[in-house]
């Protein structure tokens, strides 16, 4: 075995029975973590309300109660399973990209595993700050749009009211969150891109009128269609296109440092 990469080759069958034991493990964190959310399902349903709450807080209407129905026997209960996957997935998270970078390691070199490891702790932390900018801001911005379409009644109007269902409402806030929080992992994609040399910042400048297309044809395929997540998933985007930019430019920059410096070292030996 050398320092950089493990040169030992290895049977097929071995790899079979390391990649058996990974998925177990990840498959086995997933299942622990579903259990737990499903367990504590409704108490995490009523915190994923308060979003709509702020909503009507918002809109005005500070007297009404928040209510939401379902329409099927089953639908509350299935409702229960997805937050139990959802919040399963998401809890999971870390020991799943763990075993999946321990199955890809050792066939990475020193550096790349160098490379790597970073990106590994950024992206689920990158994904909740989407999430939380989801809950926090955005879901309670489109519910209060929602809200304003309502119809009081007064004046001879027929009284229309937001009464959604359980499955529908949860399945907004999950749509939301995953937007986001793919969106999210942009800076984490191009920057490795830039670093394992798959891609130069100036590809990325040369592309930024597409980038800044696909980002409003990407929010308006993964958001509800109304303009207030639409816009509010598309101009992130364009921001961390940028960030990403600016990121990539250091890593560049960098690299051209650590290369002159290398040519440095070797030149006296060369004399």
């Amino acid at each position: 075995m050398s320092a950089d990469i493990e040169d030992k080759p290895q049977p097929l069958i071995e790899h079979l029975i390391e990649l058996r034991s990974r998925l177990m493990w990840a498959v086995g964190a997933f299942f622990l973590a579903f259990l737990l959310c499903f367990f504590y399902a409704q108490p995490l349903f009523n915190i994923l309300v308060y979003p709509f709450q702020w909503a009507v807080s918002w809109a005005g209407l500070d007297g009404r109660e928040v209510e939401l129905i379902y329409t099927a026997p089953q639908e509350f209960f299935f409702t229960q399973i997805k937050i139990g996957m959802f919040g399963g997935f998401v809890l999971a998270f870390p020991v799943i990209a763990a075993q999946i970078y321990k199955f890809v390691a050792p066939g990475l070199y020193k550096n790349e595993k160098q490379a790597f490891l970073p990106f590994l702790v950024a992206s689920p932390i990158l994904f909740l700050i989407g999430g939380a900018l989801v809950y926090f801001f955005f879901t309670p911005m489109v519910m209060w749009f929602f809200l304003a379409m309502e119809q009081t009644g007064a004046g001879g109007e027929v009284a229309i009211q937001l009464l959604p269902r359980v499955s529908e409402y949860l399945g907004l806030v999950m749509t939301l969150i995953f937007a986001f929080g793919l969106v999210f992992q942009l800076p984490v994609v191009t920057t490795l891109m830039v670093k394992t040399g798959l891609i130069s910042v100036q590809a990325l400048i040369d592309k930024r009128k597409f980038a800044i297309v696909i980002a409003f044809v990407a929010a308006a395929i993964l958001t509800p269609p109304d303009p207030v997540s639409q816009i509010g998933l598309a101009l992130p985007t364009i921001l961390l296109y940028e960030i990403s930019i600016m990121i990539g430019r250091r890593i560049e920059k960098q690299r051209k440092s650590d290369q002159a410096k290398d040519e440095a070292a070797v030149a006296p030996s060369d004399d």
